[in-house]
């Protein structure tokens, strides 16, 4: 049966909606929850090789790649290695859900164009503040995300016979 005073949405906040589903943190919210993210929302576009933020910048923002290729990058001494290619539906910048973090990657537009979406920090965090459950959804989803890296991680420190040291990722700096 239709609820006669449930919000209705627009096509284009449905289109919105049904990308965003498809984004790991936003995956579990139903449409009203992911509607208090639009007016948040800002479109950005990048040209090739524009940085869209280096490593240990404050974590300001979260993107969604709605068009085009960002590639993650990590320095080794004077080099940039590339460690993730993310494309249309991917986000990024995640640690921006977590409060005074820093970028732990460089993030840089590699193909001609990029189109990405950008929710700032601060809008997060009252959107959190108001809604402790949409907090709560986002947050398994980043814990989540967080556990399959780690899973990633020790499975290449397995596979590279202990080639680096994986006891300095559990060491606290001070």
């Amino acid at each position: 049966m239709i609820n006669p005073f449930s919000k209705t949405f627009t096509a284009t906040e449905l289109a919105l909606f049904e990308f965003l589903s498809q984004v790991k943190f936003f995956e579990s919210l139903r449409h009203h929850e992911m509607h208090r993210f639009l007016p948040a929302i800002h479109q950005r576009k990048y040209k090739k090789d524009e940085v869209v933020f280096f490593r240990n910048d404050p974590s300001q923002a979260l993107y969604i790649v709605r068009k085009g290729l960002v590639k993650l990058t990590i320095d080794i001494k004077e080099n940039f290695e590339t460690i993730l290619e993310l494309r249309a539906g991917e986000a990024f910048g995640e640690n921006s859900l977590l409060q005074d973090s820093k970028r732990i990657y460089t993030a840089i537009v590699e193909s001609e164009e990029a189109e990405l979406m950008v929710i700032p920090h601060f809008s997060i965090q009252e959107i959190f503040e108001a809604n402790p459950k949409i907090k709560a959804k986002v947050m398994t989803s980043l814990a989540e995300f967080y556990n399959q890296n780690n899973q990633k991680l020790f499975k290449s420190y397995q596979g590279s016979f202990g080639f680096f040291n994986l006891a300095q990722m559990f060491v606290t700096e001070d």
